[in-house]
């Protein structure tokens, strides 16, 4: 089956410019960061307890997300991808394209009770491209189809000559033993991980040189896919997009935040020239995943605005009855955050959002389901001549009906 990867990297390439595409990735390889906690909390702990998912749970998630194929990329440790991908097979007629962690830098390393990852970024590899392909050691040619043919690949930058080269050197070699084995990559490119490394206002020009830079000497053929990086803002954003239109830059979700925080992040490196997100923790920490992940793909389609998500996703929730972690409106503030595995920063700041009447929203459901629904001529609703209430009201709607059954 053709995959959704393939098809929307050809035609951004073909129109760097015009292209609509967008490529949502979910990350669910935390286990190569946090160990036990990283399925996430259990819905079955009660009150000052603490339980996390099983592994077994956390790929089951991952089973219902394939099943779903709403995002194009599920990256996973090698040993999940092992389960699935090789053992299971469950990515032979998906859209979906399975994606292993090649390389789990020292600053993703997150135990509890760790200080590993508070001390400058070592290069480390616990994964063999072999295992990601087929499974051992030494693969046949005709073996490395079996499994995933694309990884991430990470670095970190702390602005120190020894450890920045060995970075360079390790990710030099990686990409010709890639090459060589077929294999494809992203680029991960988390910033520093400690505070001296360099100033904050001048990181996002900082890693925007060292992409550049580290990239100017790479042939085409060595060149990771697309990027992974913190999004640092309109500006950082659309420097890099205009240096290369053909370097595809994706944005990395780092801590979970509140809803809004990931509503508004995707749509904003959307709007700003990003091509890819890749979402971990806030998909895996969201209570309904599958409805989570079909929102994202509305605001990168324009079919719906970052506020407007949020109250339409807690009405999903409602009709399912699920609690929400949040209350609506604390849900519809954003939260700076730290954009590393190691950190939070728990300062809040609402965001600027247009008041809406929720009962002129729910009121409009039927219009905005039914009688727009042919609006275009094509059978599909016709989003531009709805009102807001009724883009939300047509959204909540329609993912009842999808997750209520």
């Amino acid at each position: 089956m053709e995959k959704s990867l393939d098809r929307k990297l050809q035609s951004i390439h073909a129109d760097p410019s015009g292209s609509k595409e967008f490529i949502i990735a979910d990350a669910k390889d935390a286990d190569m960061a946090f160990g036990i906690g990283a399925p996430g909390l259990s819905p079955e702990r009660h009150d000052q307890e603490l339980k996390y998912k099983t592994l077994s749970e956390y790929r089951d998630q991952i089973r219902e997300v394939i099943q779903q194929e709403v995002v194009d990329i599920v990256l996973m440790s090698a040993s999940t991808s092992e389960k699935l991908t090789i053992d299971e097979r469950l990515f032979d007629n998906s859209p979906i394209t399975p994606a292993a962690r090649a390389n789990d830098t020292t600053d993703v390393h997150v135990p509890r009770g760790g200080k590993i990852h508070l001390s400058p970024a070592k290069p480390f590899r616990s994964a063999s491209l072999d295992h990601i392909q087929c499974g051992h050691l030494d693969c046949a040619p005709e073996e490395r189809a079996y499994g995933a043919d694309l990884g991430l690949y990470s670095v970190t930058f702390n602005n120190n000559l020894e450890e920045d080269l060995a970075t360079l050197e390790r990710y030099k070699e990686f990409r010709e033993e890639a090459e060589r084995k077929k294999f494809r990559h992203f680029l991960e490119i988390f910033d520093p991980n400690i505070s001296t490394a360099i100033a904050a206002d001048l990181a996002p020009g900082f890693i925007n040189d060292l992409i550049a830079r580290t990239l100017a000497g790479v042939a085409m053929t060595g060149r990771p896919t697309f990027l992974k990086m913190v999004y640092h803002g309109p500006q950082a954003m659309e420097e890099l997009v205009a240096y290369d239109p053909h370097l595809i830059v994706g944005i990395l979700g780092g801590s979970a935040g509140t809803t809004l925080d990931a509503f508004q992040l995707i749509y904003d490196a959307r709007k700003y020239g990003g091509r890819v997100a890749l979402f971990g923790r806030k998909i895996n920490q969201a209570e309904h995943q599958l409805a989570f992940i079909q929102f994202l793909r509305y605001l990168v389609e324009d079919k719906i605005q970052p506020v407007e998500a949020v109250k339409a996703y807690h009405g999903v929730l409602q009709e399912l009855g699920i609690k929400p972690t949040r209350e609506l409106d604390v849900d519809l503030t954003y939260q700076t955050a730290v954009m590393s595995y190691g950190g939070e920063d728990g300062k809040t700041f609402s965001f600027p959002a247009q008041k809406s009447d929720t009962k002129s929203a729910a009121s409009s459901s039927k219009s905005a389901t039914t009688n727009k629904s042919a609006g275009n001529g094509k059978g599909s609703p016709d989003f531009a001549s709805m009102s807001s209430a009724e883009k939300l009201a047509f959204h909540q709607a329609r993912l009842n009906r999808m997750f209520g059954e």
